[in-house]
């Protein structure tokens, strides 16, 4: 058996669901497949709004159910209302997902609705990923996990499905652009988005801007390093992010990495 036959009986087995759907690679693709399977009526895609979540997302996010022709439904959040959220300890991720799953399965359960389901993938069980918790505290499902779908799985049949998303930057809570222990605000959130924004418009797709304090510390991918060694392109986003608020602009030479902010968690645990 296929992994794409394999998530398709898992789905069939749950009947109808609410997919926790950001309009990311893997959340498109869940929500492609549970559509097909379970057909109109069974699924419906939530999307949370919030601080953390980009107004670009949120374009995708509509743009793709939209073209899909399912059910969506927008929601709203407030992680900053949340001490325990701002604080931005290392388990700051649990507080975001319990209350975004709390919703979700309210809906859920109001609707009729049997299952609760996420995208998370079996690369994601190799991260940092206290949100984890809180899933299993309300039984959420990860369909693209039990059916052990990597990343490059999803976007392998993305691909194939000729999915918009097969190719689309990975993306992430804005909260993970903050170093643990470094508070979490609005006004840092809305500077971080701008200076992302302003670099993707420059032509570099994949990019985070990790925030300590006034530095701005810029992940891009490796083959793209090379555009910051030219001056002109240099000065313009060194004099972009100043202008946001930033006093120190650096280039991270190891590159892009998924949960660049977890390393210091390694590192403690080896000294350990």
């Amino acid at each position: 058996m296929g992994k794409i036959e394999k998530l398709a009986g898992i789905l069939k087995k749950m009947g109808r669901v609410v997919v926790a759907f950001s309009g990311g690679v893997d959340s498109s693709f869940l929500l492609k497949i549970a559509k097909d399977t379970l057909q109109d009526g069974n699924v419906m895609a939530v999307t949370a709004v919030s601080e953390t979540y980009t107004s670009s997302e949120l374009k995708q996010a509509k743009r793709f159910a939209k073209n899909l022709g399912t059910r969506h439904k927008i929601i709203f959040t407030d992680e900053l209302k949340n001490k325990n959220f701002t604080k931005n300890p290392i388990d700051r991720c649990y507080y975001c997902k319990k209350e975004l799953f709390s919703k979700l399965a309210e809906i859920a359960k109001k609707q009729g609705f049997n299952y609760v389901l996420d995208a998370s993938n079996t690369n994601d069980a190799k991260d940092y990923r206290p949100g984890s918790i809180a899933k299993k505290e309300l039984k959420v499902r990860s369909p693209l996990t039990e059916a052990d779908f990597s990343k490059d799985d999803i976007r392998k049949y993305s691909a194939k499905l000729k999915l918009e998303t097969a190719d689309m930057p990975s993306m992430a809570c804005m909260a993970s652009r903050f170093p643990y222990g470094e508070k979490i605000n609005k006004e840092a959130l809305r500077k971080i988005e701008a200076a992302e924004d302003f670099i993707k418009r420059q032509g570099v797709s994949q990019i985070r801007v990790r925030c300590h304090n006034n530095i701005a510390r810029i992940e891009v991918e490796k083959e793209d390093i090379k555009r910051f060694v030219n001056k002109k392109f240099c000065d313009k986003i060194t004099k972009r992010l100043k202008q946001l608020g930033f006093r120190y602009i650096t280039l991270d030479l190891e590159g892009y990495r998924s949960g660049s902010l977890n390393e210091v968690l390694s590192l403690a645990t080896k000294r350990k």
